[in-house]
């Protein structure tokens, strides 16, 4: 008679389930870490699926540490009124706005008397999820701009999610996580991008968000090339393409391309040839 497998004991399972929490931290954890964290502290401006971000914060106590001001402003007259007027709501433009809005205000209410104790930031997001009325992929533009000292200059970390969860409320459940992950992931791991990137599905699946465009700027990212954190975006599964322009910036496809006849050639342009240059003359002709 065969020997029976070796029991595993109950403690060996404790030590997995506790190596694998180290290694990927649920949202509560990652959101109550920042709470307790006393230098961080600023604004939530949420459009589009609800202030799905700022909950987690909220939820996990202690946001009164960390939270200077939520705010969500749905109305399109409202929104124009504060950020300016746009074309599209949902677009890099907006969340610009919104970022850089916030962020001076903040800077004017509270600098004089939290600046020198305060790493200060702005999280924002614009979003289209499913609803009544639209029937349309979900999608969505998240940034933060944020101090890594006191007093000093901000950098920026800017992403588009594609939200892929068929119901509204799951879209809106992916979005506070991947937004939670963004945010711990800028504080905590900005000098390390690639650990940065991988945290961005931390709790979440490919299945459920695609993350198809970053982009960073300021102290935190100096030396940081955009073009290679898209190629990680893609070499870690969060997305199948990356797009870049001419000058090296990082864009989203569909809205660099909204509205426009494109022509694509495949080639590996290495070195571009006069029978590469042909092709893409008469093909144009055609086109």
């Amino acid at each position: 008679m065969a020997k029976p497998p070796p029991l595993i004991s109950l403690a060996f399972w404790r030590r997995i389930l506790s190596a694998m929490s180290e290694d990927r931290p649920s949202p509560a954890q990652k959101a109550l870490t920042i709470n307790r964290d006393a230098r961080r502290y600023g604004t939530f401006a949420e459009i589009g699926a609800g202030q799905e971000v700022a909950r987690w914060f909220f939820h996990v106590g202690g946001a009164a540490g960390t939270v200077a001001k939520t705010i969500s402003a749905y109305d399109m007259a409202v929104s124009d009124a504060i950020y300016g007027p746009t074309d599209r709501y949902v677009s890099r433009k907006r969340l610009q706005a919104m970022l850089n809005h916030e962020f001076d205000l903040l800077l004017e209410r509270l600098e004089a008397s939290r600046g020198d104790k305060c790493n200060f930031f702005v999280f924002a997001n614009t979003v289209a999820t499913h609803s009544f009325t639209r029937k349309e992929e979900g999608h969505g533009w998240l940034g933060l701009k944020f101090q890594t000292q006191s007093r000093g200059e901000p950098s920026e970390i800017i992403i588009h999610v594609r939200l892929l969860d068929k119901e509204n409320v799951r879209q809106q459940e992916a979005l506070g996580l991947i937004g939670v992950n963004l945010i711990h992931g800028a504080f905590y791991n900005y000098q390390s991008p690639e650990r940065m990137i991988r945290g961005l599905l931390d709790n979440l699946t490919w299945e459920r968000v695609e993350v198809d465009m970053i982009s960073t700027s300021g102290p935190a990212f100096a030396g940081v090339d955009d073009r290679l954190l898209s190629l990680q975006l893609v070499t870690h599964g969060l997305t199948e393409a990356a797009m870049f322009t001419a000058e090296g910036e990082a864009v989203q496809w569909s809205e660099v391309l909204y509205k426009k006849p494109v022509l694509v050639q495949r080639g590996s342009f290495r070195p571009v040839t006069n029978a590469t240059l042909d092709v893409l003359e008469r093909a144009k002709e055609q086109f």
